[in-house]
């Protein structure tokens, strides 16, 4: 049997069990799997191959775009800015960048914006993949634009523009861009591999994604003037282009992040462990207590799914995911089936990231068995130790 590289602590022997049937039966391409309890790696683990030929195997080092997963390290930057008095939830965006307030988006406030409630899903027509490489360009198309729907009302899933948005106030606030905050201020303190705008000396070791099977609804029968087609469609994101130079060096914050599990679980910890990570605090208590601020929960309007947001990421609705636990927990998913997942109540984050992408925009069976594993062997060992979870 196909078995995983790296290591596994012995209560999570499950989870590795799962894991190394999904590569051996083929359902994984390739993929790899990261869980850390108090910021440390409990099991660490990748197999497979970074191709479809199945010529060259998934490494230790092996990267994938890891798509909306890096809307997490988006938020994180802005939670630092927040952190630090830099960047106020509850101001309007155009306290910061004055140009955002036209169009009647001057009471659109900064928490609308990482909530996704900000009316602003998506780009006015016509726009294509490549303009939105230029992301100050892009954002000020972004900024002179009305919103779709009245802000805070409901979410609408920033698909493509999250990173367009929250990069453009840290670059008024810094003067650095996304990926040079997020390299300075977290991917590098933290020793993660994990790139927003990933530059051609790391291209020997992207694993090559392959996109998912076609949705099996007809999107020209829709609207066009809808909510999610304006959004999923402007402009539309093709699986193919994310191996071109000019798609992975673009610092796309809501999208091409490049990174594996053990970087993404590596730098989403700082939040399974309250905002402090090897010896340094990153945030405080309050800054992390803000994640869990709700700010929608109901139907979607890009996405038509029931999502409940707080700031900067998803919250538990237990009754839709239910292998996302419920209590102190965030998470979020990037298109495909990449995961991660913060449970502060028990200081564990969870990591999946793979090149064979799944249908649908959020999750997938493989990462549910993985969800489902992790939770089950966490519950065991605190039933062990007579706690309970």
């Amino acid at each position: 049997m196909t078995r995983a590289a790296g290591f596994c602590r012995d209560d999570f022997a499950q989870v590795r069990a799962v894991f190394d049937e999904q590569l051996a039966t083929g359902a994984e391409l390739g993929a790899s799997l990261c869980v850390t309890v108090d910021g440390d790696p409990v099991l660490d683990l990748w197999g497979g191959h970074a191709d479809p030929d199945r010529t060259v195997a998934w490494q230790a080092d092996t990267l994938v775009n890891v798509f909306s997963v890096t809307k997490t390290m988006t938020a994180l930057c802005a939670l630092l800015l927040v952190d630090r008095g830099d960047l106020d939830l509850d101001a309007p965006v155009a306290r910061y960048w004055p140009e955002f307030a036209a169009e009647g988006k001057d009471r659109v406030e900064v928490r609308h914006v990482l909530s996704h409630t900000s009316g602003v899903s998506g780009w006015e027509r016509p726009i294509a993949l490549a303009d939105i490489y230029d992301t100050e360009a892009a954002a000020a198309r972004l900024a002179a634009q009305p919103p779709w729907w009245e802000p805070g009302t409901a979410s609408g899933y920033h698909a493509l523009n999250y990173g367009h948005l929250v990069g453009e106030l840290v670059r008024r606030i810094t003067g650095r861009t996304l990926g040079e905050f997020f390299a300075a201020e977290l991917a590098g303190p933290l020793g993660a591999d994990f790139y927003i705008g990933t530059g051609p000396e790391h291209a020997d070791r992207i694993a090559t994604l392959v996109a998912p099977p076609q949705r099996e609804f007809d999107m020209s029968a829709l609207d066009p003037d809808s909510i999610l087609v304006k959004t999923l469609t402007s402009p539309l994101l093709d699986i193919a282009e994310t191996a071109t130079p000019a798609w992975r060096s673009a610092e796309l914050g809501a999208v091409n992040g490049h990174g594996n599990a053990r970087s993404v679980a590596r730098v989403q910890s700082l939040v399974s462990c309250g905002g402090e990570l090897g010896g340094r605090r990153f945030l405080s208590p309050a800054t992390i207590e803000s994640i869990f601020r709700e700010q929608a929960d109901g139907l979607d309007l890009a996405l038509l799914a029931p999502l409940r947001f707080g700031i900067g990421y998803g919250l538990p609705r237990p009754q839709t995911y239910p292998h996302i636990p419920d209590g102190r927990v965030c998470w979020w998913a990037g298109y495909g089936g990449a995961m991660v997942v913060n449970d502060l109540d028990r200081r564990i984050t969870f990591a999946y990231t793979m090149n064979r992408m799944a249908p649908g925009v959020i999750g997938s069976d493989r990462c549910d068995n993985y969800l489902k594993a992790v939770f089950d062997a966490v519950a065991g060992t605190d039933r062990s130790r007579g706690r309970t979870s």
